[in-house]
């Protein structure tokens, strides 16, 4: 199957073979870009426009196959655990369509959404499930963008559904981070299940801005900085690591606020850990820094850490790993 992300400045696409339960990698390839992302275009010139640099890369790295799997970015996602009486799988499947429109802020004529049932707990007599609504008119945009790149999409789901699936282990109460351009959005994942979700418009765009402004340099000069010294307290004297600390304690008070939330109103686990992904997790430094921020041992996400994948392709991809995990999620999916 093939995946597809289309991110706010830049498109990843990954195609993966699949025999029994092992996955290999057929291809990938990725593509920054300066236009309009799906969600705020208007005029027909930009869904074209896009779709030709999808199609380019489509071309670029020899996929063949029409059908793909896409993503749709958290920030414009509504996802809340709704708790029914203990029900039956089609019960839920009712009262999901009878009682959706009290739980999202939007009209469900207007709303694509979707559920997981989390579980049946015998004891409370009580069914969680997992509700997720987007605009409908936000996901046809994502659609008429691929269908004018000459695509199929098949299957649309949450960035954060997706990487769950390519970074985090199988069992165990992890928080992802996905530190992207725009925003930065996060999950609280137990075994393989989505269980809480927040996106803040706090990311690397942000990070860069920081740096640019307590440095006084250029914002191109500023992005080179933050990739290179990063947290440091020993490159360039901790400058670069002092711009940058007013920005990360928002998101260290945010991730804090995520956690508090989901173990006093959910009645939740606490995460032993913290996966983090996205461009801004590859700044130096970045792992121990949130470690002591937040007392839980935090780790990097492996794009494709359940992919095989030849000895060149892996050189060749360890550089970009940390942008190809939505992708890889996607391409994973093949029910």
């Amino acid at each position: 199957m093939i995946g597809i992300d289309i991110g706010s400045k830049s498109i990843k696409i990954v195609e993966l073979l699949k025999s029994g339960n092992s996955y290999s990698l057929k291809s990938s390839g990725a593509v920054g870009f300066s236009g309009i992302s799906p969600d705020r275009i208007i005029e027909e010139k930009d869904f074209i426009a896009l779709s030709e640099i999808i199609k380019k890369l489509v071309k670029q790295i020899g996929v063949y196959s029409k059908e793909v799997n896409l993503s749709i970015p958290e920030s414009i996602v509504f996802t809340r655990i709704v708790k029914f009486p203990l029900l039956s799988d089609e019960e839920v499947d009712a009262a999901v369509k009878w009682e959706a429109e009290q739980y999202i802020p939007i009209p469900v004529a207007e709303a694509v959404i979707q559920y997981t049932i989390l579980g049946k707990d015998q004891t409370a007599q009580q069914t969680s499930v997992l509700l997720v609504a987007s605009p409908k008119a936000v996901v046809e945009k994502y659609i008429k963008v691929l269908r004018l790149a000459g695509l199929t999409p098949i299957i649309a789901e949450t960035e954060l559904t997706a990487l769950s699936r390519s970074l985090l282990a199988d069992k165990g109460t992890s928080l992802l981070l996905d530190l992207g351009a725009s925003a930065t959005d996060m999950a609280i994942v137990k075994d393989k299940n989505i269980l809480f979700t927040r996106s803040i418009p706090v990311a690397g765009e942000a990070f860069t801005r920081a740096v640019a402004q307590g440095l006084g340099i250029t914002p191109a000069q500023s992005e080179e900085y933050k990739k290179t010294y990063g947290l440091s307290d020993n490159q360039l004297e901790g400058k670069v690591k002092a711009a940058l600390l007013p920005v990360m304690k928002m998101v260290i008070d945010e991730i804090k606020k995520a956690i508090n939330f989901f173990q006093t109103e959910e009645k939740g686990e606490a995460p032993t850990s913290i996966v983090i992904t996205g461009g801004a997790s590859a700044m130096p430094e970045i792992v121990p820094f949130l470690t002591t921020s937040l007392g839980i041992e935090t780790i990097v996400g492996r794009s494709f850490s359940k992919v095989s994948l030849d000895a060149d392709s892996m050189k060749n991809l360890a550089p970009y790993e940390n942008i190809y995990g939505t992708a890889v999620g996607l391409a994973m999916r093949d029910e």
